[in-house]
């Protein structure tokens, strides 16, 4: 940026900003603006009671316009915009920064009094005084209001018990009495009605698992009694109300649990048939899904006591198989008379609404890779939900597309590839092992995938390649936010050939490089693990951590033999024989409520070979650069090391690793209803554990935090109800031969769909 464009914008932000000041002039003569309200605890007692000043502020919180600097931007452009002539310019600041103007005449400082009494009285403060008092700013006509607080010595609990003098004898009572040892309400705590809602909850959750189906929380009531002390302190009574149902004072018997596979609103009064199956009644008018595969998904037995924790499980592992779109759980009650046993009886019934049983899709896509590649690609994908009547998922996919990299180092730009491939996948909903675990899974039952694909690639210039794969393994859920995967067979067969004159001088040239492509079996087990808070990329805040194992090779070694270049082989084919494991650490962090959010990422994985096995597979190496990776630097253009490969040379294949680590930061934030926009800044390098005569600088050592490359820079992106293209302009300020520094004329620019992290 010139000298005289950065004052020419200096000089124009200036401006804005003294405008911005003149607010006060487009305020009515009988309004002044509300600039907030201040709490003044007036005794020792609130001082250091954080707790106490939160809610009594968050009570009293009203909406005040943005001021920066003393300024009101956001205020001064929606008068602007108010104009009968507004402009362009104003119009649009005043929808991506305006603000109405919040007026000190409509808050009732009366009512705000009541509120915070109310809150006092909630919090156990009973007896204190609230005086308010206006204060007025004539300099820019605004008005605040001060609430001075004068705090009594809090009420204390001195002892909770439940008060059994009518109806002891009845067992709902026995119950309640037995919830009180998990009681939240400890002795010498404050009084407070939010504590006692609270518990009122508890209890009621805890009698509903107990089987009291018509039991409700406002059946409950406490009572205080402060007669039996001088000082401020109370005992706490519950009891139920009186003239509370009968029906409401005994737990129910599940006594049939009814399902119904395949319910729709054109069979819904056809006669069916009923199978029971284990105690459950399976009611369809054709075999829909296999009692034997659906019963391992209901908790709710017959003969049990009515449990709403059961329902909600049942619920969520029925909604979980790929063949129902609705599932519905209603509670019958069979009479109105309680039995000789003191107890009440329902019937479950359970209405599983499936989708569409077999589905067709054509799509036609714009991808962008990773790797520069961009271009169209053409889909056809067949489903089948249902395929042996046991919620089975069949999918198979024939796809072709053609590809040209239009980004990358010299020599590397004007690449191109067809890809062809044929995928087929089948996930069980259910675990399929030697014994039968699935009734061992409380949360959610594990399922079994199966998947075999063949895939053609045409890399012109420079090779063919054949591959065929094949896995068999589990996924599982642990909780809302934990995933397992186990691949305990996965297997994947290699082919190179067609490999150009250039191709081979690569190849010639890098003996490395050359061991990665020869291992043409991969033959091992993959682990992943996810903990994920962050459901939503726009909105959710916290945690992700996720975990990765590939171990390839081991097993072989008991089959295998050698070839006559030392090589471990299997059935005449070179394999590979390593392990690598990664961590991927992020957090999002919410900052105000406009779709504003820090991001921090760290990324460290490792892989070794073992055995005779010199290198990874080149399928299984890190690299770094791009546009999910460090931004400043190109596709797989960082490392490994400090290497730095000539220039015009083809350095696609040399520049990968067997170490990797990265961290980022990026800051998003909201430019209108589609359009985001962020700052980031990224670092990371990929490094080999052995020394690569092709490739110097790229043994990882003891100065590798010294060989990272950086960049900055910002970014657009289009967000579309969670459809994202990216664009992300960055810069370098180092290389890993190099120190710090700022390069403004290079930078590089990233297309992308979704987020990087």
């Amino acid at each position: 940026m010139s000298n005289s464009i950065k004052l020419s914008f200096y000089v124009l932000a200036t401006l804005l900003m003294l405008s911005a000041c003149s607010v006060k002039k487009y305020l009515p003569e009988d309004k002044t603006l509300y600039t907030g309200a201040e709490i003044k605890l007036d005794n020792k007692k609130g001082k250091g009671n954080k707790k106490l000043r939160e809610k009594l502020e968050s009570a009293i919180s009203r909406n005040t316009n943005t001021q920066f600097l003393g300024m009101r931007p956001g205020l001064y452009f929606h008068f602007k915009a108010s104009r009968e002539k507004p402009g362009f310019i104003n119009k649009f600041l005043d929808k991506q920064v305006g603000e109405d103007p919040f007026y000190f005449e409509n808050v009732n400082v009366d009512s705000a009094e009541d509120i915070l009494y109310n809150r006092l009285e909630n919090s156990g403060y009973f007896g204190s005084s609230v005086m308010s008092k206006i204060e007025k700013d004539s300099s820019d006509q605004s008005t605040s209001v001060l609430y001075s607080i004068d705090l009594s010595e809090p009420y204390k609990l001195e002892s909770y018990q439940l008060n059994k003098t009518t109806g002891d004898s009845l067992q709902i009572y026995k119950e309640i009495d037995s919830s009180l040892a998990n009681t939240v309400i400890k002795e010498n705590s404050l009084f407070n009605f939010d504590l006692l809602t609270s518990e009122r909850e508890r209890i009621d959750q805890y009698l509903k698992e107990k089987g009291y189906y018509n039991f409700n929380s406002d059946f409950l009531i406490f009572e205080a009694d402060t007669n039996a002390y001088e000082g401020r302190k109370f005992d706490l009574y519950l009891r139920l109300k009186k003239q509370v149902p009968e029906k409401s004072l005994v737990p129910y018997i599940v006594d049939e649990v009814n399902i119904h596979p395949n319910r729709t609103l054109s069979n819904e009064e056809r006669i069916k048939d009923t199978v029971n199956y284990k105690g459950l009644n399976f009611i369809q008018d054709s075999v829909f899904f296999k009692p034997k595969h659906l019963e391992p998904y209901v908790l709710i037995n017959p003969g049990e006591s009515y449990n709403p924790k059961l329902s909600r499980y049942t619920s969520r592992r029925l909604s979980s198989i790929s063949t129902y779109k609705f599932v519905n759980i209603d509670y019958q009650e069979k009479d109105t008379i309680t039995d000789n046993n003191g107890k009440r009886h329902l019937n479950a019934e359970v209405y599983l609404s499936p989708m569409n049983k077999r589905s067709l899709r054509l799509e036609l896509q714009g991808v962008t890779k990773s790797n520069n590649f961009a271009g169209p690609n053409l889909s056809v994908v067949y489903s089948n939900r249902n395929l042996f009547k046991g919620g089975e998922l069949l999918r198979l996919s024939l796809s072709g597309g053609y590809e040209q990299q239009f980004f990358g180092k010299t020599g590397d730009q004007g690449l191109s590839s067809i890809q062809t491939g044929l995928n087929a996948s089948l996930l069980f909903p259910r675990l399929i092992f030697p014994i039968d675990l699935n009734e061992s899974f409380e949360y959610a039952i594990p399922k079994t995938k199966v998947s075999l694909g063949f895939d053609y690639l045409n890399r012109t210039q420079l090779y063919t390649l054949n591959s065929m794969s094949t896995s068999f393994g589990y996924l599982w859920e642990g909780n809302s936010y934990v995933t397992h995967q186990l691949r305990p067979i996965n297997l994947e067969y290699v082919n190179l050939g067609n490999t150009s004159e250039e191709f081979d001088e690569i190849l010639n040239d890098n003996p490395f490089l050359r061991r990665s492509f020869e291992q043409q079996f991969i033959a091992g087990l993959t682990y992943n693990f996810t903990y994920n808070e962050i459901k939503d990329q726009t909105t959710s805040e916290g945690f992700y951590f996720g975990f990765n194992y590939d171990m390839a090779g081991n097993g072989l070694n008991l089959l295998g033999s050698q070839n006559d270049e030392g090589q471990n082989t299997f059935i005449g084919l070179e394999y590979a024989h390593y392990f690598k494991a990664d961590v991927d650490l992020r957090y999002h962090l919410k900052l105000g409520q406009k779709r504003q959010k820090l991001i921090g990422r760290i990324f460290a994985g490792a892989g070794r070979p073992m055995g005779t096995t010199e290198s990874l597979p080149f399928v299984k190496q890190y690299f770094s650069g791009g546009p999910y990776s460090v931004r400043a630097f190109r596709i797989r253009s960082l490392g490994p090391g400090t290497f730095s490969p000539e220039d015009g040379s083809n350095s696609f294949f040399d520049q990968s690793g067997d170490i990797k680590f990265e961290a980022n930061l990026e800051y998003r934030f909201p430019i209108t209803e589609y359009l985001n926009g962020a700052f980031f800044a990224d670092a990371g390098n990929v490094w080999l554990i052995n020394d690569n005569e092709a490739t110097p600088g790229g043994k990882f050592n003891s100065d590798f935090i010294n060989e990272i490359g950086a960049g900055v820079g910002l970014g657009l992106r289009v967000d579309i109800q969670g459809f994202v293209i990216r664009l992300d302009l960055a810069n370098a300020v180092k290389e890993p031969t190099t120190t710090w520094y700022f390069d403004s004329f290079n930078p590089i620019l990233n297309f992308a769909i979704g987020y990087p992290f």
